[in-house]
C-alpha cells in the first residue's frame, strides 16, 4: 500500500515539474518591411562608376562638389543602343536645365529609391503603399486585384506578389520622361521594370531592378542594393514640397522678360 502511494505521489511531481507544451504560433505568411528606408552611397549621381568631381556652383566650394562612387549595376555597364548612348551624352552635357528633379518633377522607379531622401512602406494584405519623401511621390502596388496601367505616369503602374520572402513588383505604365540618375541615364516610356525586395535582416532589405527596354538597351539589365531602416529616434516621412525651389528653374527666362 505504501508502495502504491510512493509512485503515486512520484508520477505527481513528475507531471508537476514536465513544462506544459505550447503549440507554436503559425509563422506570418510574409515578412512585414513596413517603415521607414533609405539607400547610402551616390548612386544617384551616377549609377556607373564615377569619380569625385567640382560641382556647378564654385561658391560652395566642397560642399557643392560631387562625391565618387561605385557602380550598382550588375557587370558595371548599361546595354545602351548607338542611338540611345548619344542621347544619355547630350542629357549629360546638358544636365543642369534638363534632368527632370531638378524640376521637381516626380522620380520614377527606380531612381525613387536610391536618391538621398527616405521613403516609406505600409503593409497591407491587398495593396503596398510607397510614400517618398521628394516630391511627395507615391505609388500603390497592387497585390491582388492586378490591373494593366490605366494611362503612364511618371511613377508606373505596379503589381505585386510574394515569392517566398521576397516582394516582386511589376513595374508598367511608366511616362518615359524621368532619368536613372543626375547622369542623363534614362528609359524610354516602354520600359519593363522588375523590382524584388528581400529581408537581409530585420533592419536591411536588398533592393534589385531589371530594365527591360528594347527601344533603349541591347539586353535588360539590373541594379541591385542594399536599403537601411531609419532607427533614429523619432525617425519619419518629412515634406520636401520642391516646386517653390524649381521656380527659377522653370520660370527665370518668363520673370526676366
Amino acid at each position: 500500500m505504501k508502495s502504491l502511494l510512493f509512485a503515486a505521489l512520484f508520477a505527481g511531481v513528475v507531471l508537476a515539474q514536465t513544462p506544459r507544451r505550447v503549440a507554436p504560433s503559425k509563422p506570418a505568411a510574409h515578412p512585414d518591411i513596413s517603415g521607414l528606408w533609405q539607400s547610402l552611397g551616390s548612386p544617384d549621381v551616377d549609377l556607373r562608376d564615377h569619380v569625385a568631381q567640382a560641382g556647378p556652383y564654385t561658391p560652395l566650394g566642397a560642399l557643392g562638389a560631387t562625391p565618387a562612387g561605385v557602380t550598382i549595376i550588375d557587370g558595371g555597364l548599361i546595354p545602351y543602343l548607338p542611338a540611345a548612348a548619344q542621347k544619355q551624352k547630350e542629357n549629360y552635357a546638358n544636365r543642369l536645365k534638363l534632368d527632370p528633379a531638378i524640376k521637381c518633377y516626380m522620380p520614377g522607379i527606380p531612381r525613387a529609391h536610391y536618391m538621398p531622401f527616405p521613403f516609406q512602406i505600409v503593409q497591407s494584405d491587398d495593396v503596398i503603399l510607397f510614400a517618398y519623401e521628394f516630391a511627395t511621390a507615391n505609388r500603390v502596388v497592387n497585390m491582388k486585384n492586378h490591373k494593366e496601367a490605366p494611362v503612364d505616369s511618371w511613377m508606373g503602374w505596379s503589381n505585386g506578389h510574394w515569392e517566398g520572402q521576397t516582394l516582386v513588383v511589376d513595374v508598367t505604365g511608366l511616362n518615359g520622361m524621368s532619368w536613372l540618375d543626375r547622369a542623363g541615364n534614362f528609359a524610354s516610356e516602354t520600359a519593363h521594370i522588375v523590382e524584388r525586395f528581400t529581408p537581409q535582416g530585420p533592419n536591411h532589405l536588398l533592393y534589385e531592378a531589371t530594365i527591360t527596354d528594347p527601344a533603349v538597351y541591347s539586353l535588360p539589365w539590373k541594379i541591385s542594393l542594399p536599403l537601411y531602416r531609419r532607427m533614429e529616434k523619432n525617425a519619419q516621412l518629412l515634406e520636401f514640397k520642391c516646386v517653390e525651389y524649381a521656380e527659377e528653374n522653370l520660370y527665370g527666362d518668363l520673370k526676366r522678360k
